[in-house]
């Protein structure tokens, strides 16, 4: 089992965080270009809800279906029940660092398959493309956290 954490700090108040990544359509919005997220169903944020998506990574699309636990005011964690690794969860933790300051600490444990299904998935989500990833959503939530304050909402 292989683990991957990433942290860093948004200027936004820990409800705001949260409410942020308890929307259903937050996926769509964090995956960054290259990759598209299709949406096929995604229940209201709460305990057991079920999220069944496609990333496309260009023409190659990838099924993946999660469960949520844990999901709290604080972070929520997301379990691949199925999809395109042996396991895959991701741990998601919102800590106040002050009134108008949130920390955003990932932890991911993930465990590829054998054989070819799991030549892909090293392919896919190797750490070096984790890291882009994650940097990559690093920069979309603190602009869209700063927008929705700029916005008033």
């Amino acid at each position: 089992m292989q683990t991957f954490d990433y942290t860093f700090t948004v200027d936004a108040p820990l409800t705001a965080v949260s409410t942020f990544h308890h929307n259903t359509s937050v996926l769509k919005t964090l995956t960054p270009p290259p990759i598209v997220a299709q949406i096929h169903h995604f229940d209201p944020m709460g305990e057991g809800a079920v999220a069944d998506f496609t990333l496309w990574f260009g023409p190659l699309p990838v099924r993946w279906q999660a469960v949520h636990s844990n999901v709290s005011i604080n972070g929520f964690t997301d379990t691949q029940q199925s999809g395109p690794l042996k396991s895959w969860q991701h741990t998601h933790r919102f800590t106040a660092v002050s009134p108008h300051t949130t920390q955003i600490h990932e932890h991911i444990k993930y465990e590829h398959d054998t054989g070819w299904r799991g030549v892909l998935s090293r392919l896919l989500f190797a750490k070096p493309g984790l890291y882009m990833l994650f940097t990559a959503r690093k920069l979309i939530t603190r602009y869209h956290l700063k927008k929705e304050h700029r916005d008033g909402k």
